[in-house]
């Protein structure tokens, strides 16, 4: 019974005591594997969640803001609105202890103890994909194809991507202001600290996060964070100084043309404006600023995703400088991660390369050899497992349900030719093996880049088309200059670069 608060808190302090031992207990037996050793480290992270939210509801019951705790001590000692009467108070307990047995007449009393030591037997569910193989590998395909998508990336191979995604400071500052850059960052941040978490549940990420932010801190003030040395702010300053130009000493148009296109092109984008157009236009645009604040100047002029402020041609930094420094904070973050996982990321390496090497068959061989591997890595014997119905094995190396079989469709058979017409049991395997090596192989020996056009698409023959029918389009949308550079002679006549040059070379203009 635990229908007073007093014994309510009797038993949060048995429990928390109960968990505390359970822990010891576990921890002192060596796990033989690996699986076996993540297996151990969930369970005594699950039990220290247990004791932390038993310890906040004591917590709770000790502080009593509701004077219930002091109220039931008092009647314990017989104080009643009546007066003290400790008789009284002891036959009421005593009325409600029979009552509650006449209620329950099967009652029994429950050995805690046996019920608590099977927790030390379970084996906790911990979602990894077959790429991860129970924390040994990282998956990283999804960011791996962002980052080759992106205009931030370039068109690697998986195994250079694992060298390169740990090392931000490489990538121009110019395109990690973009939001296409940061949401490949928090996608990055997002699944290294999903992975670390399912792999060392006992570290405290939150103190070390705490310790990267406090480092970062002091770094960024006095502008050493590596890959941002030359964007650091002080007391307001802009983060570009280095792309003003000073207006004061420019009377005309013509002479601001003077500094160059590039430099124009570098004080336009600093101030938020558009960066197009002849090097005329970009004087003109940038000369307006000389006179009119830029609160005060046409939006037009302004390029998108910026905002600009100036006045007496002081030019300040359009990009919101708070979001830079989130973006370096969130590089800082995964950085620590990487360092944390270096072996990891080592051990994922050498597996990609290892594969590129194997030809298929054997790659396959490999696959259920790590897989029986994991699966019997803690039993030394071969059990026979009895599967008339020949369903998929699951986590725990045995059949999985059979209603789970059939509302996952793994009875539909895809084939894939791309993959060497490799057969894909379930929707859901079939959708996700688009992103997965065998059929990256297959898309790279073709010489077609494996992008989300090519999703769905599984015959050789339609992907050829496909990729034949984007080239075309990506020809017909280039730029040309012999046909579309324009040129004006002396009367104001328009011509296309290659008639101008033909009739220039024949002395008519």
């Amino acid at each position: 019974m635990s229908s007073t608060l007093l014994e309510v808190t009797r038993a949060g302090h048995e429990e928390v005591e109960r968990f505390e031992r359970l822990i010891v207990k576990d921890l002192q037996t060596e796990p033989p594997t690996s699986k076996d050793r993540l297996f151990q480290s969930h369970r005594v992270r699950n039990m220290i969640d247990t004791i932390t939210s038993t310890t906040e509801k004591l917590i709770e019951v000790y502080e009593d803001k509701d004077n219930a705790r002091k109220d039931e001590i008092a009647a314990l000692g017989g104080q009643t609105a009546s007066g003290t009467n400790v008789f009284s108070a002891f036959y009421d307990r005593l009325k409600e202890i029979r009552e509650y047995h006449r209620k329950h007449p099967a009652a029994r009393v429950v050995d805690a103890n046996e019920e608590y030591e099977g927790l030390l037997k379970e084996e906790p569910i911990i979602e990894f994909t077959g790429e991860e193989a129970f924390g040994r590998y990282l998956d990283m395909h999804e960011l791996y194809n962002q980052y080759i998508n992106s205009k931030f990336g370039e068109p690697i191979e998986y195994s250079a991507y694992l060298d390169v995604f740990s090392k931000p400071q490489n990538i121009p500052h110019k395109l990690k202001s973009t939001r296409q850059y940061r949401e490949y960052m928090e996608n990055l941040l997002e699944y290294l600290i999903y992975f670390f978490q399912r792999t060392e549940p006992l570290q405290d990420l939150d103190r070390i996060f705490s310790k990267v932010v406090s480092e970062f801190e002091q770094q960024w003030a006095e502008h050493k964070v590596q890959g941002w040395e030359n964007d650091g702010q002080e007391n307001g300053d802009a983060p570009t100084q280095h792309t003003m130009i000073d207006l004061d000493y420019y009377s005309t148009i013509e002479e601001l043309m003077e500094v160059g296109p590039e430099k124009l092109k570098e004080a336009l984008a600093a101030l938020g404006l558009k960066t197009g157009g002849t090097v005329q236009q970009r004087a003109e645009r940038l000369f307006l600023t000389k006179h009119i604040p830029l609160e005060k100047l046409d939006k037009k002029h302004f390029a998108k995703g910026t905002r600009g402020s100036g006045q007496n041609g002081a030019v300040v930094a359009g990009q919101d400088f708070d979001s830079l420094k989130d973006i370096a904070l969130m590089e800082a973050k995964m950085k620590k991660i990487c360092d944390l996982l270096s072996e990891t990321i080592e051990q994922t390496k050498e597996n990609i390369v290892k594969k590129q090497a194997l030809t298929y068959e054997e790659m396959e061989q490999e696959r259920e050899e790590e897989e029986t591997q994991v699966d019997t890595e803690s039993d030394d014997e071969e059990q026979q497992i009895y599967n008339p119905l020949k369903l998929p094995m699951g986590w725990d190396g045995k059949p999985i349900p059979y209603w789970l079989y059939k509302l996952h469709g793994l009875g539909q058979e895809f084939k894939c030719e791309i993959c060497g017409n490799y057969s894909y049991w379930g929707r859901r395997a079939f959708e996700r093996h688009f992103k997965e090596w065998r059929h990256q192989h297959g898309m790279r020996c073709l010489g077609i880049p494996n992008t989300k056009n090519f999703n769905e698409i599984t015959s050789i023959e339609e992907a050829q088309a496909l990729w034949k029918k984007i080239q075309e389009r990506q020809g017909q949308n280039k730029w040309r200059p012999d046909l579309e550079e324009e040129y004006e002679d002396r009367e104001g006549n328009i011509y296309n670069k290659k008639t101008y040059t033909d009739l220039q070379r024949q002395g008519l203009i």
